[in-house]
């Protein structure tokens, strides 16, 4: 699962990576193109709701590009990404400006009673996840 931030005045978001632990096989961290693929900048930790996550401030304005990197050398997927290729997920953060999240606001506050895919609480929402996609 990815947990997005709102867009802060700066034009920053906060994305939580968030793995249950029976997909963590070992010490795990989120690499990609916002932190040089480096597998030292976020690792996972444990959180008290028996998941494992970290979060990354990444500009609000870009798509980014990202893997998991487990011990041992295992990659793998999140399927909570929008699109995969050979170097990995890919979100549309680009989407998700002041204003573009303002409007979807305002369009879902105009459907009281109706299920919506994301919740726009003030954490941020949840895009569900079903487990990692197996590496190719």
């Amino acid at each position: 699962m990815i947990i997005t931030g709102m867009p802060d005045e700066n034009g920053q978001v906060e994305l939580t990576f968030v793995l249950r632990a029976d997909e963590v096989p070992g010490p795990t961290s989120v690499v990609g193109d916002f932190n040089g693929w480096d597998p030292y900048a976020h690792p996972l930790r444990p959180a008290e709701d028996g998941t494992w996550r970290v979060t990354a401030t990444v500009p609000a304005d870009r798509e980014v590009t990202f893997r998991y990197l487990a011990d041992g050398g295992v990659w793998f997927d999140d399927s909570a990404a929008d699109w995969y290729d050979e170097h990995g997920g890919h979100l549309t953060v680009e989407r998700l400006s002041r204003g573009a999240w303002a409007q979807e606001e305002a369009e879902l506050a105009t459907c009281p009673g109706t299920l919506h895919a994301m919740d726009l609480g003030p954490i941020g929402f949840e895009r569900p996840t079903f487990g990692p996609v197996p590496s190719v």
